[in-house]
């Protein structure tokens, strides 16, 4: 692609720029059509984003397209389903719904998403409802997107020879970088495909540019997905992408980056052990990333609704004793967070 490194996505052969699209927050087609037009090829969207409408809205924009000129993802999360006799058909119920709002013969790459452990990606039934879409020609490829614990769903994806794919939380803020470095690594030589998000690490102030480029200089990684969601910054991505040696003002905000205020929880899972009330610390903060770092309330309520929380999650502690590697005062985010439950739908759209 003419302006654009193009790498591989591992084992699946599919050649891709360095940098693609992640949808989710955008809810402009006109956005997606400048993207296609600029030379990006995949866009990536979930089954749960906007509640089903980012994926009606890729659907309308490729409606006419020839299929060969993009790339698609979507992913459906089981994180609180995989037991019994639930996940496949939940897996098979949730992909049907997602076939119909893209209007699509067939997904490229398929995400079980929101993996955090080693045992969801090693779970067999799973693999089965997988194998058995691959075979229907429904699914090219599939795979599993983490943002927590990183290196262990890695390995496992890895150990499993049944994932293609590995979409990956990676940025200049990880307190694990060196760790999740290295399983990229290990993954890239095993021959599965590392596509990186939350490339911004939920930074205010952010220098754009700086932490995409951080991303993409790891060779092991194919592309990320940003999400931005206006034409000026399609603009600074595509400037970054064509290009990925830093300016001296980027290569300065990248080693400042521990000094740089971000919404975004490492899910470095220091917190755990700390809580007396045992609440799900790092959940409870990527939800709160959600609704007031990428304005998505909508997926915000749905996270804090499948963790069964008490009704006053902090109701039992006069001070909390967490104490957060990244100096978030976890209390005021739960306590901020939590009352999004109450919330009606309808002023969450």
């Amino acid at each position: 692609m003419p302006g654009f490194e193009v790498r591989t996505l591992g084992k699946t052969g599919i050649r891709l720029p360095v940098l693609s699209m992640g949808v989710m927050r955008a809810d402009n087609p006109n956005l997606v059509r400048a993207a296609l037009r600029s030379g990006i090829l995949h866009f990536d969207t979930a089954n749960g984003y906007q509640e089903g409408r980012n994926e009606s809205m890729l659907g309308t924009v490729f409606k006419g397209v020839p299929r060969e000129n993009f790339v698609i993802a979507t992913k459906v999360s089981l994180r609180r389903d995989l037991t019994g006799d639930r996940a496949p058909r939940l897996l098979m119920e949730r992909f049907n719904t997602s076939m119909e709002r893209l209007g699509l013969d067939y997904v490229d790459i398929l995400y079980l998403h929101a993996v955090n452990s080693a045992e969801a990606v090693l779970h067999e039934p799973v693999h089965k409802v997988m194998r058995q879409l691959k075979k229907e020609g429904r699914i090219k490829y599939c795979g599993v997107s983490t943002h927590d614990r990183e290196p262990e769903v890695i390995d496992a994806v890895i150990k499993s020879q049944v994932y293609d794919v590995v979409l990956t939380a990676y940025n200049f803020k990880k307190q694990k970088e060196v760790d999740i470095k290295s399983a990229i690594a290990r993954a890239a030589a095993a021959g599965i495909g590392v596509v990186a998000m939350k490339t911004m690490a939920g930074a205010k102030n952010i220098n754009v540019s700086a932490a995409l480029k951080w991303a993409l200089q790891d060779k092991n990684v194919t592309t990320a997905i940003p999400g931005y969601t206006n034409f000026d910054e399609l603009d600074v991505c595509l400037g970054a992408a064509a290009n990925l040696a830093y300016t001296p003002e980027e290569k300065a905000f990248i080693d400042g980056g521990d000094k740089v205020a971000s919404l975004y929880c490492t899910q470095c899972h220091g917190c755990d052990g700390q809580c007396p009330q045992s609440l799900p610390i790092p959940d409870l903060m990527r939800a709160y990333m959600y609704a007031h770092g990428y304005r998505q309330p909508g997926l915000a309520k749905e996270t804090v609704a499948a963790l069964n929380l008490p009704e006053n999650p902090c109701g039992g502690c006069q001070a909390c004793t967490v104490n957060c590697r990244s100096g978030f005062l976890v209390a005021d985010k739960i306590k901020d967070i939590s009352r999004i439950r109450n919330v009606p739908d309808a002023f969450l759209v």
